[in-house]
């Protein structure tokens, strides 16, 4: 079916923290290139994003925080909205779900639903706070965790091994807000009967999408497959939208029933915002002609895939997305990206340290983004993709073409002259790269589109480093002319092509090569970023005529900068120090051993020595050899399994140690232990060994 309009919307990022390159490399950073390839082949689009406000994270943040929750969504959607602006996301609109636009969206769209007999109501037993007087939500429970035995796993999710929870399985749950004991209290709710849409739902995707990504399709078919339930669209909370019906005090819309309703809200306002230039809402929304598209990440499927078209087929008035193109997972130098960890990379945080280099965390992000896997991001990749791609292979291409006209040509376009067989071979290169891509990006696969838009430079530097004008300027200057004209028209076609994947990059090199006007032939002096040039610039793709004869340059700067040693150290640096973090928090001490007698302790002999000398074992990765001062006169040596956590063993001569005198001679590696070095296990992991504060005499007994 051919579609006159496209909207495109994004998931709501939760507004209880900033965003993160998990977020980027999931969602955002494809959308938009999607939406700027789009709007560069002058189709009808609009991007919708916004966001998500409501729900228990928030209130849980703005009790610890001591403010409330408005106070928290304000000051992160503040953060999220100039991030992305910063960054580059092409919203048409970015709103948020406490507006009053949505508010009214959301209940009218329950009321129609709730006068339609659209949804059931259950009576349920909840976990009831009795010295707050209300029901908790799984996250204001917490108890000992039943798979590793954590205490304060909450009611979802134990935060230590990550095993998904109820409440009813944690031991002995008590409230996150009191500390107090729990009661079990009947709560009514209402439900949207998800079972009631199976039959269709099973039809509409597994009959009707197999076009859709493997891990769309089987994670809606293993929902399906498992049978659908009740799903609550309401819960017991003072922070949402209350329902707008009677007998529903003290209730609001359950966020997930609330939260993509905001795609319309935010449609909505737009519409409203601009009706000259966007219409009315309900042409994005009812007309089927068209088409939806959400861009999400793997944990939003089941919401968008299943539930939303349940909540808009039921409705009835509305369309329903026609694809939903998820990623997996970014996981971030090996380990799973974890906000409540801070183990991430923030947005904001990079656009302070990187100043000036949007495009490129978005190469890189794209370079790996998870469309078919788990990826992983890690510093020396971003450092690497950019000294090697974008700087030695794109930006080098650029540089020399300019440099070599403002040497040979004063910086003006030399005249084209005759091309051959290998200029016309290089131009059809890139007009059938141009198909490539345009075919990967219809089909959202955005790493293999950004690889071949690559691949177009990398024709260009093989072409100026095969012709090699700097030598052919000192016998044929016609021929030089030839060659760097044709290496600036592949330089004006990288600046198209790349728009929608480095869109700040493409805006720097059309000024370097002074493009305020792009030559069309149709509308010679159409401005570039009008509606109309910008809409003939896609189909340019492969042209050799971008640049007129004698069109001026401006003097040649570097398009891409070297990512430094130093840069990167930073970054680990801090990731360190998380870590680090992180281990001190997580670390608890050993369970206690069953207990013993003082006659079981008193047969251990352990006694005070000076370390003498301590050596790596040879062949061994484990054991340092200890020679001990016991103060027996005779020197002692005891063999330990340290080495890993004491990788300089001579920096311990001096030390005074504790260490067990009667245990039994041990053989190991071909040497003779006598006793025990006494050490502790350190939160890290590392065996710390058990010294001593003040001077002792040798042979000394503890006690």
């Amino acid at each position: 079916m051919t579609f006159k309009r496209t909207l495109v919307t994004t998931a709501l990022p939760y507004a209880n923290g900033p965003v993160h390159i998990g977020h980027l490399a999931g969602v955002y950073v494809p959308a938009d290139i999607y939406v700027r390839y789009l709007r560069l082949k002058g189709e009808n689009v609009i991007h919708i994003g916004g966001s998500d406000e409501h729900g228990v994270p928030i209130t849980i943040r703005a009790q610890k925080e001591g403010v409330t929750p408005q106070d928290i969504v304000d000051r992160y959607h503040g953060i999220i909205k100039k991030s992305f602006e910063e960054f580059g996301i092409d919203f048409d609109i970015y709103s948020r779900t406490t507006s009053k636009m949505h508010e009214k969206t959301a209940s009218e769209f329950f009321e129609t639903l709730y006068d339609k007999g659209e949804f059931i109501t259950q009576t349920t037993e909840q976990y009831y706070d009795e010295q707050t007087q209300t029901f908790l939500a799984d996250r204001y429970i917490v108890g000992e965790c039943p798979n590793c035995h954590a205490q304060g796993a909450y009611g979802d999710q134990c935060e230590k091994c990550g095993t998904s929870l109820s409440p009813d399985e944690l031991i002995n749950p008590h409230s996150a807000i009191s500390g107090g004991k729990l009661v079990k209290r009947p709560t009514k709710h209402w439900y949207l009967p998800l079972d009631k849409h199976e039959t269709w739902l099973r039809h509409w995707i597994l009959d009707g999408h197999k076009e859709w990504r493997q891990n769309v399709y089987g994670q809606c078919k293993s929902w399906l497959d498992l049978g659908l339930k009740p799903r609550a669209v309401s819960r017991d909370l003072d922070w949402g939208i209350p329902l707008p019906i009677p007998d529903a005090k003290g209730k609001v819309l359950y966020v997930w029933f609330d939260a993509p309703i905001g795609y319309i809200s935010n449609t909505k306002e737009l519409c409203e915002q601009q009706p000259e230039k966007y219409g009315s809402w309900e042409t994005w929304w009812k007309d089927p002609e068209t088409r939806l598209i959400h861009f999400i990440g793997k944990d939003n499927i089941v919401f968008h895939c299943i539930v939303f078209p349940a909540m808009l087929k039921a409705d009835g008035s509305y369309i329903l997305p026609d694809n939903v193109p998820s990623n997996e997972f970014l996981n971030l130098e090996g380990d799973k990206i974890s906000t409540s960890r801070n183990w991430a990379v923030w947005l904001h945080e990079y656009l302070q340290d990187f100043p000036g280099k949007q495009d490129v965390l978005r190469y890189v992000l794209t370079a790996n983004a998870p469309e078919t896997k788990d990826n992983d991001f890690t510093w020396a990749d971003f450092q690497a993709r950019n000294n090697n791609e974008l700087v030695a292979v794109y930006g080098n291409f650029v540089n020399r073409a300019m440099v070599l006209t403002h040497k040979y040509f004063e910086g003006k376009v030399p005249p084209q002259g005759e091309l051959t067989e290998v200029e016309s071979n290089l131009f059809s290169e890139i007009k059938a790269e141009k198909q490539q891509i345009e075919q990967l990006l219809d089909n959202f696969r955005f790493r293999d589109a950004q690889k071949e838009a690559m691949n177009i430079a990398r024709l260009g530097n093989k072409y100026l480093a095969d012709m090699e004008p700097w030598k052919l300027a000192k016998t044929d200057l016609n021929r030089t002319a030839t060659i760097l004209n044709v290496s600036l028209q592949i330089a004006a076609n990288l600046a198209v092509v790349f728009e929608p994947f480095l869109p700040f990059s493409s805006k720097k090199l059309l000024q370097i090569l002074n493009l305020n006007q792009l030559h069309d032939t149709k509308n010679p002096h159409s401005e570039l970023d009008s509606e109309s040039q910008r809409k003939s610039l896609w189909n340019q793709i492969g042209s050799s005529n971008l640049l007129k004869e004698g069109h001026q340059l401006a003097e040649p700067t570097l398009l891409f900068e070297k990512i430094t040693d130093e840069q990167v150290e930073q970054q680990m640096n801090r990731l360190k120090r998380i870590k680090e973090e992180n281990q001190l928090k997580a670390w608890q001490p050993a369970p206690l051993k069953a207990n013993t007698t003082i006659e079981v302790f008193d047969k251990m002999d352990i006694r005070v020595a000076t370390v003498k000398n301590c050596e790596k074992v040879k062949k061994s990765n484990k054991l340092l050899k200890f020679v001990l001062d016991d103060g027996t006169g005779t020197d002692r040596v005891i063999l330990s399994g340290i080495q890993q956590s004491y990788p300089e063993p001579e920096k311990l001569i001096g030390k005074q140690i504790l260490f067990i005198a009667n245990f039994p001679p041990r053989k190991m590696m071909g040497e003779e232990s006598n006793g025990m070095i006494l050490s502790a296990v350190n939160n890290d992991g590392k065996l710390v060994l058990t010294t001593v504060s003040a001077p002792t005499t040798n042979g000394s007994q503890v006690g």
